[in-house]
């Protein structure tokens, strides 16, 4: 495998170059090592083995990856998520900083005619990757979304910042069951997270990822308005930490959940790809084409483009990180101060880690 390897003091994150996938992030703290980021079960068998038609993001599928645009590319002619999840990338830089290191890494492909550049950052000590993705020149509009993945040999609990409403599309992942299952109704919508329709006529509890249900689902979570960063936390019970991922609400303003627990039949998942939660910010809809045309987000007031051009540059920015947690319950609530993050517990206690608080750009105006 083609990869990059960057470190710091506490902290590591490794890089597939060959997809720009990120297929390692380790955190050493409190005598602990924790590895918040998944990697699908077929990565290391022969290619040959895969079905042929697999496009490379899904041969290589770990960690995160910047998809661009999201899910469909049917305006510019490029695989499932564009060609930044599936195409090379190659380094630019890569050097330490005072206090960790920064690299950045260019996309080969232009996507809709701009360059697209990745910086990853790590601060000695920071339990967080600090991602910023940069899009330069180019005409026309782009969907984009991150698509972080993490893994539970239990399942675990989840927490969020305030959001309006979650909705599920028109149609399931896997409408047929000989290939797949689902258990949220399509299409539906729920204030509550915890009361969400199913398919069986009842309601699920978003925030509770169980492992007896065999699913394949896919729920938008939008933003609610409130001036700090839209995160998302997931106290992973066999794992004993806390996964912990956050955006900027004006950059990001929806939260797609993607829940993979052996709801696929056919190859490469065969039923194996087990316990696997996507928690992927992004600006979109479903399809880059649906993204630009009217949707349902844009008639919620929701963003689900960013607008590109000659001389321009568009950037966003997102954080994912990792903590030590015991008693299995996702945080109350996280603020982001100058300099560190206090984890709010529901029992009252709170958890002051190091954090850069001024890197998500919170309450400064976004381009279109």
């Amino acid at each position: 495998m083609d990869t990059l390897t960057i470190k710091a003091n506490g902290i590591s994150v490794t890089v597939d170059l060959t997809v720009g996938h990120l297929v390692d992030m380790t955190v050493d703290i409190d005598g602990r090592r924790l590895k918040p980021l998944h990697r699908a079960p077929w990565i290391d068998e022969p290619r040959e083995t895969l079905p042929q038609d697999l496009p490379a993001g899904t041969v290589r599928l770990s960690g995160d990856f910047l998809c661009a645009p999201f899910s469909r590319s049917d305006v510019e002619e490029a695989p499932l998520h564009g060609w930044p999840a599936n195409s090379r990338w190659d380094v630019v830089g890569s050097e330490a900083t005072i206090d960790g290191w920064r690299a950045v890494f260019r996309l080969q492909h232009l996507v809709m005619g701009a360059t697209v550049d990745k910086i990853l950052t790590l601060r000695g000590d920071h339990p967080f990757l600090y991602q910023e993705h940069v899009f330069s020149g180019g005409s026309g509009a782009i969907s984009v979304a991150h698509h972080p993945m993490t893994a539970m040999k239990d399942g675990g609990r989840l927490a969020f910042s305030p959001k309006r409403f979650a909705a599920t599309p028109d149609d399931p992942l896997e409408p047929d069951p000989a290939r797949g299952r689902f258990r949220l109704a399509y299409p539906a919508r729920a204030a509550d997270l915890t009361h969400f329709p199913a398919a069986d006529g009842g309601t699920l509890d978003l925030t509770d990822y169980r492992m007896d249900q065999s699913r394949e689902d896919f729920v938008t979570l939008v933003e609610a308005d409130h001036d700090g960063p839209g995160w998302t936390a997931l106290a992973r019970k066999a794992e004993a930490d806390l996964v912990v991922v956050l955006k900027n609400p004006a950059e990001l303003p929806v939260t797609m959940l993607w829940v993979s627990n052996g709801g696929r039949d056919y190859a490469p998942w065969s039923g194996r790809h087990r316990g696997v939660l996507g928690i992927e910010d992004g600006r979109t809809a479903l399809g880059h084409a649906a993204s630009l045309g009217d949707n349902w987000l844009k008639r919620e007031g929701v963003a689900t483009a960013f607008a590109s051009g000659e001389g321009r540059n568009v950037s966003f920015r997102h954080v994912i990180g990792a903590l030590p947690s015991s008693g299995g319950e996702p945080p109350r609530d996280i603020i982001t101060a100058q300099g560190h993050m206090r984890i709010a517990a529901a029992d009252g206690s709170e958890q002051k880690v190091p954090f850069d608080g001024d890197f998500l750009r919170i309450g400064r105006s976004v381009p279109a």
